[in-house]
């Protein structure tokens, strides 16, 4: 299991260090988010199994100013993945490398870009986000007009717009009582038409 996230390195007083960015902060005032001029690092780093909160830094890369984090990830977990390859940490036969994101990630584009590689992508999502469900089979219509491109609504904030799960777990813990897990599958941003962004421009058959 591999997490990534950004962690800045502050240099506020640094005047004369290169390419230094705004780095977004919390914590450093109540309840205050702060823009501080810093060095930006993506990291990856190896979680350990069970309730541990050790971790092993493997990879740290600095971003540039308005630098591409999607492109950059993806270049950064594809490099490792190969190194953890040739070291025989991972072989055929083996469980794929989940890798795991923050809401801050574009997870569907990352998983369309390492889709050859062994790797699940696990991205937390905003409480605000809106997906849409598969697309309908295609009706004719005898006045014409353009084919419906998605499915219905899907949105995080009103459970009336779930509809029945696909999967359910129940799980009691010790520390967080009663934990419930509810699995939609086929769900889908409308971000990922090639049209509407510029990331996914020349990725057509992701969407």
């Amino acid at each position: 299991m591999l997490a990534v996230d950004v962690s800045p390195w502050l240099r506020p007083d640094g005047d004369c260090s290169p390419q230094r960015s705004f780095c977004h902060t919390y914590g450093r005032g109540k309840d205050e988010h702060r823009m501080i001029p810093g060095w930006p690092y993506s990291i990856i780093a190896a979680l350990e199994n069970g309730r541990t909160s050790w971790t092993a830094l493997l990879d740290a890369i600095r971003l540039p100013p308005g630098a591409d984090v999607t492109a950059i990830t993806c270049a950064q977990v594809q490099q490792l993945v190969d190194r953890l390859v040739d070291a025989g940490q991972w072989r055929p036969g083996d469980r794929d490398i989940l890798i795991v994101l923050d809401a801050g990630y574009a997870a569907p584009r990352i998983a369309w870009l390492l889709r050859d590689l062994p790797v699940e992508i696990l991205g937390r999502m905003r409480s605000d986000r809106v997906l849409r469900r598969p697309t309908p089979p295609r009706v004719y219509r005898p006045l014409g007009g353009r084919p419906t491109r998605h499915g219905g609504e899907f949105v995080f904030g009103d459970p009336a717009t779930w509809d029945v799960e696909h999967a359910l777990t129940v799980t009691d813990t010790r520390l967080y009582g009663q934990v419930k897990a509810q699995v939609w599958d086929r769900l889908h941003p409308t971000d990922c038409a090639p049209a509407s962004s510029g990331a996914w421009l020349g990725d057509a058959s992701a969407c």
